[in-house]
């Protein structure tokens, strides 16, 4: 809860990373996942760069920086929001209502649903949605990997223990 208040804090603040911090950030990303990358919010971006920091801290070890598809991945975990279109707000109300209600359930979208529910499908499935669209922009398998199972138990990752528990850990999700 402490994480989701700090992210909803930071939210509220529009603008994105510094420059230098963008630039870095940009320089570990294939053209279309830059595509991806500047149509994230600037919340989204500053907190997907902190991830990464954070990532590149943890799996560092006094070594060189970690492969360049495990920062994508910190950086663009939650590409998949872009296709709901929630803002800030309606982004807390929907976490707050699937932690209650559970978010699988929540996630469900009957067929003739309102656009509104459609959305908070979508939300919901970000990390699902994130993982097709990573694809789609030619990024490599890990990153689009993690973008898919960031939400999922320990138990159902794919991307290998020590980097996942990295991403896994610098999200604080």
């Amino acid at each position: 809860m402490r994480h989701l208040a700090g992210r909803f804090f930071g939210a509220l603040d529009p603008r994105g990373p510094s420059a230098p911090l963008e630039a870095w950030a940009q320089g570990f990303l294939l053209a279309g996942e830059r595509e991806l990358w500047m149509q994230m919010s600037g919340p989204d971006r500053r907190h997907a760069a902190g991830v990464a920091r954070k990532v590149e801290l943890l799996l560092n070890d006094g070594g060189p920086a970690p492969d360049r598809p495990v920062m994508a991945a910190a950086l663009l975990h939650d590409v998949g929001k872009l296709r709901c279109g929630l803002g800030t707000f309606s982004r807390v109300a929907v976490t707050l209502v699937a932690m209650s209600l559970g978010r699988e359930r929540l996630a469900e979208v009957p067929p003739d649903s309102r656009r509104w529910r459609a959305r908070v499908g979508e939300y919901l499935t970000h990390d699902r949605i994130g993982e097709e669209m990573l694809s789609t922009a030619g990024s490599a398998a890990l990153t689009s990997t993690w973008a898919g199972e960031h939400h999922r138990s320990r138990e159902g990752w794919v991307t290998p223990p020590r980097i996942a528990a990295a991403l896994n850990e610098a999200d604080g999700d």
